[in-house]
């Protein structure tokens, strides 16, 4: 099979360590922005400009991007995820060497959840992988590379299954059932606690600036949304994602053989309840997921996709990917992304020999802070991704 094979952009950082100071330490580093209400924008078949505010400027420094990304995740919010609840008023909860227990007090109700942690070899502290559902990165691999697995049930939190109307599980407990917020953003909110445990904890058996996620399919739908709007997550790894994931959704309603957005919306309350006036036009969306991708940098990012099964749209996966690789080019950091579609197994979820060496060094350089490999961007011929057919911009030099 042939491959497109793209190395570390210009700008990119390197070095041991160099990943050490992305994470802000903080769940949301925007919140203190002022963001006008987005309304809706003229319809635009071209993935819209992520550069470009919201007052119709567009961004000259590095350092505009923080109040830009915050414009972003209130886009996604409003029209795509539905919104994520912040911080609860009180949320406690233990760290053990086996497990970790949630507890939720906000607007006078409660709720609880718990995981189960399994520990690599050694003493500790060690980084850990917050796994979706036991689907996602080999958790062998992860394992030996250094890092614990925190196996997170989802459906804990936001129950598949449940009408619109009626949505179940810890976030809906508090929040309530009718809310209009998604299971991926439910779910997301719900990893969000337990880095707070694992903050509040005394820190002797996790690292609390070392957190990953993966997930697969669904829950690689889930895990994407979790790193883009928790900027304490370290590394994030959607794998197979499909439609209502990474995959561009201007893409999706194009591309043959894939999930149509209507049915990624229908089959199960993944999406927030506002996205429905757009499955059937996803042009009239004021954003697009290249630029959730963008919410993601400069933090690590290793996209895994399949190109073998239409329905999970790969090639809209790499254009959403590519598109995003722009704002991270853009901020310097184009060597802290990665995307991996060119892989022999065709079955769903499978465990991939391609992506254990960069899942290893991913763990190693986001994680543990000891590597500097830069991403690669690897896309099957199968699907390819072409960004010059989506886009009416260009990529602005940040001071």
């Amino acid at each position: 099979m042939s491959v497109t094979t793209l190395s570390a952009p210009a700008g990119a950082v390197g070095g041991p360590g160099a990943a050490a100071q992305l994470a802000p330490g903080v769940e949301d580093d925007g919140a203190d922005c002022a963001v006008p209400d987005p309304g809706l924008s003229p319809a635009n078949s071209m993935l819209p400009d992520p550069f470009t505010k919201l007052n119709g400027t567009r961004i000259t420094a590095k350092s505009d991007w923080r109040c830009r990304r915050a414009e972003i995740k209130k886009l996604a919010e409003k029209y795509v995820y539905g919104e994520k609840r912040r911080k609860p008023e009180s949320v406690t909860g233990t760290v053990s060497r086996t497990s970790i227990t949630v507890n939720v007090r906000d607007q006078g109700r409660t709720s609880s959840f718990s995981a189960k942690v399994e520990l690599p070899s050694g003493s500790g502290p060690f980084p850990a992988v917050i796994v979706y559902g036991g689907f996602g990165a080999d958790t062998a691999t992860i394992k030996a590379s250094g890092a614990a697995v925190i196996s997170y049930d989802p459906f804990a939190v936001g129950r598949e299954g449940t009408p619109r109307n009626n949505k179940q599980g810890a976030y809906y407990s508090v929040y309530g059932s009718s809310s209009s917020t998604g299971l991926l953003m439910a779910w997301a909110w719900g990893v969000s606690r337990i880095i707070d445990v694992i903050e509040q904890s005394d820190g002797s058996i996790l690292k609390a600036d070392a957190t990953g996620v993966t997930g697969c399919s669904r829950y690689g739908k889930g895990a994407f949304v979790a790193g883009a709007f928790d900027q304490r997550i370290a590394l994030t790894m959607p794998i197979e994602s499909g439609s209502g994931g990474v995959g561009a959704f201007r893409s999706i309603a194009r591309e043959s053989g894939a999930q149509p957005l209507s049915s990624a919306y229908s089959e199960q309350p993944w999406l927030g309840d506002a996205f429905n006036s757009f499955t059937g036009n996803p042009n009239s969306l004021p954003v697009d997921t290249h630029e959730i991708v963008g919410m993601v940098a400069p933090r690590g990012l290793f996209i895994m996709d399949n190109p073998h099964i239409d329905w999970l749209g790969a090639r809209s996966g790499a254009v959403a990917a590519l598109g995003g690789a722009e704002v991270y080019k853009a901020l310097g950091a184009g060597s802290n992304i990665t995307y991996w579609s060119d892989v022999q197994d065709g079955n769903h979820c499978a465990v991939r020999s391609e992506w254990r060496t960069p899942l290893q060094q991913h763990i190693r350089k986001f994680l543990l802070k000891t590597g500097s490999d830069p991403g690669v961007f690897r896309i099957s011929s199968k699907k390819p991704g072409n960004l010059s057919e989506w886009r009416n911009w260009q990529t602005p030099t940040l001071s």
